[in-house]
């Protein structure tokens, strides 16, 4: 029998959704639990928080990029491999973008489609009984999903916590737990969310302080009880969200090139290719025996420096970039172009295998789902292919270059197709972070 599972989700973002949800994860590991973390939505960052808080893969769940087919596979790898799921909402609980029913991107929708009820975290702070209209409003708003209990977030005081709790009972909602304000269990961030799993000083015993809290305010039984079963069927064959690049791909990863989507990493290794990673930051080129090179988004602009002066990385990627495929997604593109001006202003040369220069300096937030259209053959597939993803960076381009485009993208409020990113020989980059193969 597979797993059960809950969906932590929020009215809003900054609810501590995140917060509460590691420490859930690590407070029911403690107790001898496997448990199983996934994120909704495109995000890169968190799903290596809640492998470390499980110590177990943790994976995206996203209702617009996905098909339901893949969707069912990745739930089902967690949920058949543990006791029981925890998995996390993104943004407000009905948040989402145009599109049908079940396939708009909301958190509402994974916990529609999976069966699982939600626990609500709501940030009480600046409010008492309003508290539990806002937690009706929720429960009503949409038949397909059942809210099973809320967990009450930045409580001001035991006073305040009976008023907030009176309003919950009004209303027959359970409170399953209440925390208190508490600065130092807020977990350190930069521009694109949290700073990396891997880059957080002390993060297991951060992690630990978390489940302490948690089992401290939260009635760890009554949350293992809210959970629900799965509602799946076991998949058929593995379903690769995107065709493997190459039967061996040299992929950059260090603290300058992390966002890969584990499903993505999942589907080529199933798929029989094999990565072999190497850090630019380390100065190290992509290995000789590999058939593709893939640099994944991250952040390069905290690196521009020590990129612009890996001279051994640079003089081998562009020498592979001779007579084998080099695809850049976000941050891996900028690499690839000319320059990169930092933060303060500063230019450092780039690779120069693209004509495109990116800046920091002038920054404005891109955001959003994107449905690509690959304009010639390549890593990613053949002229013609759609692909689902999105972008989300700070970074701006000053110049193009002459380069033709790598694709031509739409977004789903009903923007004209716009051209996007660069291609040159056997070279690709664009701020498009591919999730699937559009159905």
């Amino acid at each position: 029998m597979i797993a059960p599972g809950l969906l932590i989700a929020a009215p809003r973002s900054g609810s501590g959704k995140t917060t509460i949800t590691l420490g859930l994860q690590r407070a029911l590991v403690r107790r001898g639990l496997t448990v199983r973390g996934l994120k909704c939505g495109p995000d890169y960052i968190d799903p290596a928080f809640h492998a470390a808080a499980t110590g177990a893969p943790s994976a995206n769940l996203d209702s617009f990029a996905m098909p339901d087919a893949l969707l069912g596979a990745i739930a089902y790898g967690a949920a058949d491999a543990a006791d029981l799921v925890i998995a996390e909402g993104s943004m407000g609980l009905f948040d989402a973008v145009p599109g049908p029913e079940g396939h708009t991107g909301a958190s509402a929708d994974i916990a529609a489609l999976l069966g699982w009820p939600v626990v609500l975290v709501i940030d009480v702070s600046g409010q008492a009984q309003s508290a539990a209209a806002i937690a009706l409003g929720c429960m009503h708003y949409d038949p397909r999903i059942r809210i099973a209990g809320v967990i009450l977030n930045k409580v001001a005081s035991e006073r305040h916590r009976r008023l907030v709790a009176q309003g919950m009972a009004k209303i027959g909602l359970p409170v399953l737990g209440s925390l208190p304000r508490e600065a130092s269990l807020i977990l350190p961030e930069r521009h694109l969310g949290l700073v990396q799993a891997g880059e957080t000083d002390d993060l297991h015993a951060r992690l630990d302080a978390l489940a302490e809290a948690i089992a401290a305010a939260v009635d760890l039984d009554a949350v293992v009880a809210a959970a629900g079963p799965t509602m799946l069927t076991p998949p058929g064959d593995a379903i690769p969200a995107l065709p493997a690049p190459g039967p061996r791909i040299a992929i950059a990863r260090d603290a300058a090139f992390s966002f890969v989507y584990p499903h993505v990493e999942a589907g080529w290794r199933a798929a029989g290719a094999t990565l072999l990673p190497f850090s630019p930051l380390a100065n190290e080129a992509p290995p000789e025996d590999c058939d593709v090179c893939w640099l994944p988004g991250g952040y390069p602009e905290l690196h521009a420096s020590t990129i612009a002066g890996a001279a051994h990385f640079l003089k081998g990627l562009r020498q592979f970039a001779e007579s084998r495929p080099v695809h850049g997604e976000c941050g891996g593109y900028m690499v690839l172009g000319q320059s990169l001006t930092d933060a303060d202003g500063v230019s450092h040369a780039m690779a120069g295998l693209l004509g495109v220069e990116t800046s920091f300096a002038r920054r404005k937030m891109n955001l959003g789902y994107r449905r690509a259209v690959l304009q010639a053959d390549g890593p990613l597939g053949q002229a013609g292919q759609a692909l689902t993803g999105h972008e989300f960076h700070y970074a701006t381009i000053v110049a193009t270059g002459d380069d033709p485009p790598f694709a031509v993208v739409t977004d789903p409020h009903g923007s004209p197709p716009a051209p996007a990113g660069s291609r040159r020989g056997h070279v690709t980059g664009s701020f498009f972070h591919a999730i699937a193969v559009a159905a």
